[in-house]
């Protein structure tokens, strides 16, 4: 089984499966929205039925492009139509696989290869195929799953057992990029583009390729590049489609199929791995792929004639996963095809007749901006379909915005309902339909999920905790979700809510739930710990609220059960009061969140209200008032990022929080230079600047930071005397790793007491 990854282990696995993959790329699975809009499907079988009837060129020769697959290195196909075009070498048909289906696409609908250099200037790893939405996009109770240290990949729970979804990406939004490359939208028919094209797919149960002369262009694309491990298949009339370059990596007969006199074929290689890279089963099952790929490419070139010519880009030891450096491999297909110039130029044409020819050929019609009559979603079993109608924002009847377009399929992914979406424009008598192919996770509904966080001061105080949540969804047609989550460590908590939303758009929900808790409190007089409590806390609740949609969320609530506060170390003076103790209180609480990242937030901002009022009238042994706010606010310039935070707490009324109940502070980036908890009282004010700045950027780490954190805060009312009072400096420096096992901090925390701490810290820290 094959893992997909969360949001922060997505380029690991990714990676890793490329790794297999040798020198495909990487996509999605296809799917077609309704079976009127599925692109026709030559089976190849044996490289032999992929024909067409293509038109005449005159008496010259028919010239066909052939573009290998390669992953980033496929991004040397570019250098290499630049020097045709400047050659002014005709091109009459195109026949691509994976990563050469892409670029072939591309051309073949009208996009020089000016502009194509311009659009992968722009593209990254991250923008290929971190599939999560921009995090203000989505719901409020997804963003709140990010403060959790959930890290792993969601476990489908079923009855049949535990199951991992097919690929690490579903490809939304490399889709989305495709949908750039490809300037003619919508089925068509790839011998009516404005130059003939052919992508090439692999059967995965038959083992044969697989040649599309019809469809959705970007799907096509997708379907060609989908590799195995990476990218779920895609599914077409009950085939499993994987990348092309399994079976035919430079597919030369495709090309003669398509009535090619002259084949010009641009291959990219598949380098083999060294001798002392094979120290794993990773590493020499990619060597295996890499072979088989190598195997049908010999087979391709063996079948080249003699005025034929191939070009071969000296691309080296240059990554077919380095997506963050595509334009570095332009030039070096440049280079190579000027090294092929004398066998090109005899095929050059009079530089009017190229320029009428290009002309024809770049000639696309402007984008379809014409309204939909309807949207059609696919069958559903699980959602609503009214709900997932309802996150987008394309309506009916509205003109069709390409860019909203691409947004919607992102926010339906984000929902975490479905494993793949796309979509389609059906023209029907008398209407014009999109069709949306949202499809439902398979491994679904039900879902695991497991983390961890650590933290020490290199004083003997380590803290350790394994998190695990369980969550069902879509318990009935508005969309109940019953989650449970578990920490054991050195806070041991178990959380079990049932949300009830109360309409489709799930404006207004209810939501009952239980909480057990169980945590040390740690006494400190200065810097000396002199007593330990021990909480034991059981509540039963009830909430009712609104969620505004991606901005927040407000909820008011009743909760009543038992706590059991009692000194585990230190003199009986310090007891916390009477072992058992009942709580009943209203609690409210309101919540904003459009944070671009809660990691290292670059730009926005989250903030929070809540209220706890004890009240006897609930059962509460106490009758008090404890509120607090917090927030922050974050902004970049460049690579350096300034993010300001604050902390406010206290007791409303006359009446004083009990000593079981009061605000505790201390430790990195809250009043740094304290050990972890050290300031108990029943007030606190706290303000923070963070500096950060991004010095590395690579695939695996999603970036290496250092910083500085300048912290002031008071702590009062505090319970024991002795205890730091007044105004307190504080400030840190840090180096972090956003690595995918969550944030990563080693960091050196000085107070202006004099106090220090260094911290070793894995996890959200605030």
């Amino acid at each position: 089984m094959k893992a997909a990854p969360s949001h922060r282990l997505h380029d690991l696995l990714v990676l890793a499966a490329l790794a297999l993959a040798g020198g495909t790329a990487m996509a999605a699975d296809l799917a077609p929205a309704d079976p009127a809009a599925r692109p026709t499907v030559d089976h190849a079988v044996n490289h032999a039925t992929a024909t067409a009837a293509m038109p005449a060129t005159g008496t010259r020769p028919r010239i066909c492009l052939v573009l290998s697959g390669g992953g980033a290195r496929g991004a040397a196909h570019i250098g290499v139509l630049k020097v045709l075009e400047a050659m002014r070498i005709p091109v009459d048909c195109i026949a691509g696989t994976s990563m050469g289906s892409l670029v072939g696409g591309a051309y073949a609908s009208g996009m020089g290869p000016s502009e194509m250099e311009r659009l992968v200037g722009g593209l990254s790893t991250d923008k290929l195929f971190k599939e999560r939405p921009p995090r203000q996009d989505l719901t409020i109770r997804r963003k709140q799953d990010d403060f959790t240290n959930l890290l792993t990949p969601e476990i489908g729970v079923q009855s049949s057992g535990l199951l991992l979804p097919k690929g690490a990406v579903s490809g939304v939004q490399l889709e989305t990029v495709l949908r750039q490359l490809a300037n003619a939208p919508g089925f068509r028919n790839f011998d009516q583009l404005p130059i003939p094209y052919r992508a090439v797919a692999t059967d995965l149960v038959a083992g044969t390729p697989v040649v599309f002369s019809q469809g959705e262009m970007a799907n096509v694309m997708r379907a060609s590049m989908s590799v195995p491990g990476a990218v779920a298949p895609a599914e077409y009339e009950g085939r499993l489609l994987v990348d092309g370059g399994l079976t035919d990596n430079l597919p030369v007969d495709v090309a003669r199929n398509m009535g090619a006199d002259i084949v010009i074929a641009v291959n990219l290689g598949t380098p083999l791995m060294k001798r002392e890279e094979l120290t794993s089963v990773i590493g020499v099952t990619g060597q295996m792929l890499n072979i088989l790929t190598e195997q049908n490419v010999r087979a391709s070139l063996a079948s080249l004639r003699p005025t034929d010519v191939l070009i071969e880009p000296a691309l080296g030891d240059f990554s077919a996963t380095d997506f963050d450096h595509l334009p570095a491999t332009i030039p070096i297909g440049e280079a190579a095809a000027r090294k092929v110039a004398d066998r090109l130029a005899p095929l050059a044409l009079p530089p009017a007749q190229y320029a009428a020819l290009r002309a024809r050929q770049q000639a696309v019609p402007p984008p379809d901006t014409r309204p939909v009559d309807e949207i059609r979603l696919a069958p559903l079993h699980r959602v609503n379909p009214d709900y997932a109608t309802a996150v987008m924002q394309t309506r009916p009847g509205q003109p069709v915005d390409q860019a909203t377009l691409d947004q919607d399929m992102r926010r339906l992914f984000g929902t975490g309902d479905f494993e793949h979406v796309n979509y389609a424009f059906l023209e029907e008598p008398g209407k014009r339909v999109l069709a949306v192919n949202a499809v439902e996770k398979s491994y679904g509904p039900d879902y695991l999920r497991f983390g961890l966080g650590l933290n020490s001061d290199f004083r003997g105080d380590a803290y350790f905790n394994l998190v695990g949540s369980y969550r069902r969804t879509w318990l009935n047609a508005l969309g109940g979700e019953w989650r449970t989550d578990v920490q054991v460590g050195q806070t041991s908590t178990l959380t079990s809510e049932f949300y009830q939303p109360l309409d489709t758009r799930q404006y207004f929900f209810i939501a009952p739930r239980i909480e057990i808790e169980r945590r040390p409190l740690n006494i400190f007089q200065g810097s000396t710990r002199i007593a330990t409590y021990d909480l034991r806390r059981f509540d039963v609740a009830l909430d009712a609220g609104s969620q505004f949609t991606k901005y927040g969320e407000l909820r008011v609530g009743v909760q009543t059960g038992t706590e059991n506060a009692s000194l585990s170390t230190g003199p009986e003076s310090l007891s916390p009061g009477p072992g058992n103790i009942r709580r009943g209180a209203i609690t409210g609480r309101l919540v904003f969140d459009q944070l671009d990242s809660v990691e290292f937030p670059r730009f926005g901002y989250a903030a929070g209200l809540r209220i706890y009022a004890s009240q006897p009238g609930l059962g509460a042994d106490q009758a008090y008032v404890k509120a607090q706010a917090d927030g922050i606010y974050a902004h970049s310039f460049g690579d350096h990022t300034l993010s300001f935070g604050f902390k406010a707490g206290g007791n409303l009324g006359g009446n004083p929080l009990p000593r079981y109940d009061l605000f505790q502070w201390g430790g990195f980036l809250q009043q740094s230079g304290y050990a972890t908890g050290q300031l108990l009282g029943g007030n606190m004010q706290f303000a923070r600047l963070v500096y950060y700045n991004k010095l590395v950027r690579q695939t695996l780490l999603q970036g290496v930071y250092a910083g500085f954190s300048l912290e002031a805060g008071r702590v009062g009312d505090p319970l024991v005397p002795g205890s730091p009072t007044g105004l307190l400096k504080s400030g840190s420096i840090f180096l972090a790793l956003d690595s995918p096992l969550g944030p990563l901090y080693l960091a050196y925390g000085r107070a202006a007491a004099g106090t220090y701490s260094f911290y070793l810290y894995l996890g959200k820290p605030f």
